[in-house]
């Protein structure tokens, strides 16, 4: 997490202070929105998918320490070869806490 902050200087102090983060409605440090985002660049990366539309719904927070999951679905390919992507990430105790909508097209494989 401090990487991804280093590298984005998202220093919001939900994400950086303790003692701040504890006097919010969260209770404690919660991960940038978009770390959590981009656990689905990995998804991309395993499909060899490029991405050009990202639209996401953050749902709820992800605390440091929390176990997240990544589910993409392809729901739809156009004539042209477009690829929509239907995505979940869920936390810890299996809530939903952020659904995006990717669209792109696959990259070519080596076989």
């Amino acid at each position: 997490m401090a990487l991804f902050i280093g590298a984005t200087w998202d220093v919001n102090p939900l994400h950086t202070d303790d003692s701040f983060a504890a006097q919010s409605r969260f209770g404690r440090r919660i991960v940038p929105g978009l770390l959590t985002a981009s656990l689905l660049t990995h998804i991309g990366g395993l499909w060899n998918f490029l991405a050009t539309e990202m639209h996401f719904s953050f749902l709820g927070p992800v605390y440091v320490g929390d176990t997240v999951t990544a589910v993409a679905t392809i729901s739809e390919i156009s004539d042209k070869g477009w690829v929509w992507l239907d995505c979940t990430i869920t936390n810890t105790a299996e809530e939903i806490v952020l659904t995006a909508r990717i669209k792109g097209f696959p990259g070519q494989f080596e076989e």
